[in-house]
């Protein structure tokens, strides 16, 4: 699992922005606390059949060197992924001094139920709370949905952009 674009564990010299900023490369700890804090949500960005991006919101969870999520089937997303399993998903924080992670990887998708049961209950409780938790799984768990494992291959993470 590479680190900030680099080795785990690399710690990587500031960077000077192209507007005389300094961005830091986050370390593997950082960019793994950073997209697993709070309800941060991300931006996903999946393949279309004609090559064209298609970038949506997700609720995620970072499971070891994997992403989760679970979409629809015949959705966007779910034909994409299906057909190409390649994607991007971009987290960042909105406030100043501003910061985002970039995952790239290959992803592979599955209808196990009780697979996407178990994931969609982790992922209800982390975005809507634990006494939600089985509500989401149930509505996003059953038949028409899949479970998306996105096995992470590079990583691109940066703080203090407005530094």
């Amino acid at each position: 699992m590479p680190g900030a674009d680099s080795a785990p564990g690399t710690h990587e010299p500031i960077r000077t922005h192209t507007k005389g900023t300094r961005m830091r490369n986050m370390t593997e700890q950082q960019w793994r606390a950073f997209v697993t804090h709070g309800t941060r949500t991300g931006k996903l960005s999946t393949s279309r059949a004609d090559g064209s991006p298609h970038v949506t919101p997700v609720w995620f969870l970072l499971d070891g060197d994997d992403i989760v999520l679970t979409t629809e089937k015949d959705g966007v997303k779910g034909r994409n992924l299906a057909r190409d399993g390649r994607f991007a998903l971009c987290v960042d924080e909105d406030r100043p001094p501003y910061a985002f992670v970039l995952l790239q990887g290959r992803a592979t998708t599955s209808e196990d139920p009780d697979g996407m049961l178990r994931r969609g209950g982790l992922l209800g409780a982390r975005y809507m709370g634990d006494d939600r938790a089985e509500e989401y799984a149930a509505r996003n768990g059953g038949p028409g949905n899949l479970l998306v494992r996105g096995r992470i291959d590079r990583v691109i993470a940066f703080a203090g952009i407005a530094d």
